[in-house]
């Protein structure tokens, strides 16, 4: 290979467009090199220690890896197939070694604790003393004081984890991707949307295939389970949904019972009583049995809205066709129909007011108001045509970061949305501040028949989530690496995303955005009106089944015993049952498909309650917005100021109190959702 390695590439906009997965081994194997040089050096470093020639140092002899290493990931999530495949295989084991060996590494736990010991570390404060602490704590919370054998078999279990992790990922695409329905007959459409017969068509089309192809692709099967008439089709694409990977040469089962088993291995060999307890140590739970405490307090108020709003669904569906039972393939529809009943709302009416792009635009408009920046299409390569890119800038003109924006489906690219950093800026030599990079992915509904990409309300709310989530990078001005951004604890992440979705209920920031495709009309008021009198629909239900989830995740965690349990997916079927409308069939449910939990060593493993303890912190701070103005600088300026520009410089329940001027409401979020 003759030309310049791309993946070492030290250029802000990264070089997409030329990376190739014959670029993975050589670079990310001339990095981990680079990166244990680094080390060494700073280790055999004979001078007193300093704040630079300690922390310093680390953060410059790992940030190229790390950088490449993100790069690596990403491509894997957007851009799969086998040769990329192969090379991440191929230096997993070697990448995951070398990280989990960083905080067993001796040497280097004394360099820190030296540097600790000096005058000029006991003078730290603020921020530099916290990253201090905590680093100290990770080294002794990672294994640094435990016997050789037992560091030992910790590396072991990381690498294992590792390889579990993107095994389960893996099986996951694949699994998505295989399947497919294709319908020649046009009548056993009836019901769907117009929308979604053309996006099925294309479907066909890109197959070359006659007649509408259905996916397992989210606006696939959501719309499919919510509008067609079919029963036995809605069955069919729900079986199909819920079973993947719940057996056969994809099946998860055993991904799951292992990661299980080395998670609660490792939290004992770390002298904690589970793995919920190892990892919410450092968040703001600080341990499984708060987490679950604080979610069968939610629980306690939502219930009794759960079995209400079943029963009428029950009721509702034995009016409009006397059916007297309900499949879980019959909730979204029936639901759905029953929604249009009480409010006279179609969410499709609201698809041609939700043009992706506007959608963006709108956004750019809304945090333009709040935070004083300013976004703008810029040129950088990037790894497919649906990837935009974008610059922000501060009110100065000063560049803040840039980003990629890739919103829709493509058959090598995972499922769900998200969020990832791929550079993080900081203070350079002259005083400046280098710009952060970013992206935001999805799967929302793709462009069809020379219309644009026509959003759900829902996906609208997906695209503010994940922005909320690329604020917190692009506008964190922490000097150091490690705390920056989004390196938040996980149960106080979802604070900056999830308050964002706010403004997608109000009249004002619709506004902003929500104007017909084709006649620029803004929504009208009385779509609005009724959008907003069903907010809270099933509510009750929806809080259940995010209950569900992170209970049966908590459980998994804490109480779960192979010995006496036996399976965990069965253990978690039956947990979740009590969190479902409608029980589902033995071998369908989301565990074999939940990478939240499973694609990654730690990910939200024991913390997915953090969606609902971070929706009582965002219900409460957009309190202030409602205060003193939707659009309030003022407001927003001290959001940006006391939450997305601290990353985890300070304690996150100090941050918080300093946006609002007291302590957080724990009855916010009832409260917003109507039960209280």
């Amino acid at each position: 290979m003759t030309d310049p390695n791309p993946l070492l590439d030290r250029a802000f906009a990264i070089p997409f467009d030329r990376i190739l997965p014959e670029h993975v081994v050589p670079a990310v194997d001339a990095l981990l090199a680079s990166g244990q040089t680094g080390l060494d050096v700073l280790k055999a470093d004979p001078a007193p220690r300093t704040w630079t020639s300690t922390f310093g140092a680390f953060e410059v002899a790992l940030e190229p890896l790390e950088r490449a290493w993100g790069i690596v990931e990403h491509l894997r999530a957007v851009r799969h197939d086998d040769a990329l495949a192969a090379a991440h295989g191929e230096v997993l084991p070697r990448i995951t070694d070398f990280f989990a060996g960083l905080a067993l590494d001796e040497d280097l736990y004394a360099v820190m604790k030296d540097y600790a010991a000096t005058d000029e570390a006991r003078a730290l404060t603020g921020p530099a003393r916290r990253h201090l602490d905590r680093s100290l704590e990770g080294f002794r919370r990672s294994g640094a004081d435990l016997p050789p054998d037992q560091k030992d078999r910790l590396r072991a279990i990381a690498m294992e984890q590792a390889e579990l992790g993107t095994k389960f990922s893996m099986n996951v695409l694949q699994a998505t991707t295989a399947w497919e329905l294709v319908v020649t007959d046009a009548a056993k459409l009836a019901g769907l949307p117009d929308s979604a017969r053309s996006m099925a068509a294309a479907l066909a089309a890109q197959k070359g295939v006659e007649g509408w192809r259905f996916t397992l692709d989210a606006p696939s099967v959501i719309s499919v389970l919510t509008y067609l008439d079919d029963a036995t089709t809605r069955e069919q694409v729900w079986r199909a949904y819920t079973s993947r990977c719940a057996s056969g040469d994809l099946g998860n089962g055993p991904v799951i019972a292992d990661m299980i088993r080395l998670r609660r291995e490792q939290a004992a060999l770390l002298g904690y009583d589970d793995f919920a307890d190892y990892v919410l140590a450092e968040r703001m739970a600080k341990k499984g049995s708060h987490a679950l405490a604080f979610l069968e307090r939610i629980e306690a108020r939502a219930r009794p809205a759960f079995t209400r709003e079943t029963e009428e669904l029950r009721a509702f569906r034995k009016s409009v066709d006397g059916g007297t039972t309900l499949a879980p393939w019959d909730l979204g529809y029936y639901a759905e129909k029953q929604r249009q009943a009480l409010y006279d709302l179609d969410a499709e009416a609201l698809r041609p007011y939700f043009a992706a792009d506007a959608v963006l635009s709108g956004i750019f408009d809304l945090v333009g108001r709040l935070y004083g920046i300013t976004v703008a299409t810029v040129e950088m390569p990037s790894w497919h045509v649906d990837a935009k890119t974008y610059e922000v800038r501060d009110a100065d003109g000063t560049v803040l970061g840039a980003f990629y924006a890739d919103l829709f489906p493509r058959p090598e690219k995972r499922a769900g949305a998200w969020m990832n950093a791929l550079t993080t800026g900081g203070p350079r030599a002259d005083g400046s501040f280098a710009p952060h990079l970013g992206l935001i992915c999805g799967n929302m509904t793709p462009p069809v028949d020379g219309h644009p990409a026509l959003l759900t309300h829902d996906e609208v709310e997906t695209v503010f989530h994940e922005f909320g989530h690329l604020l917190h990078h692009l506008l964190s001005r922490v000097a150091i690496r490690g705390q920056a951004g989004t390196n938040v604890a996980w149960d106080f992440v979802e604070l900056p995303s999830q308050i964002m979705e706010n403004w997608c209920w109000t009249r004002e920031g619709l506004d902003l955005f929500a104007k017909h495709w084709q006649t620029g009309e803004r929504l009208p008021d009385v779509l609005f009106e009724r959008m907003l009198a069903a907010k809270n629909f099933r509510e009750g239900s929806a809080l259940v089944r995010q209950l569900g989830f992170g209970v049966t995740d908590l459980a998994l965690h804490t109480r779960f015993d192979p010995a006496h349990d036996g399976d965990p997916l069965a253990y978690g079927e039956k947990l979740m049952s009590q969190y479902a409308a409608v029980e589902a069939p033995r071998g369908h449910g989301i565990l074999p498909t939940f990478q939240h939990l499973f694609s990654d060593a730690v990910g939200y493993a024991a913390g997915y309650y953090s969606y609902m303890w971070a929706a009582v912190l965002d219900a409460d701070a957009f309190t202030r917005f409602e205060k003193e103005g939707l659009f309030s600088r003022t407001a927003g300026l001290a959001f940006r100021e006391s939450v997305l520009s601290k990353g985890d410089s300070d304690d996150p329940g100090v941050l918080i109190r300093n946006f609002l001027g007291r302590d957080p409401d724990p009855d916010a979020l009832l409260r917003r959702s109507g039960l209280l």
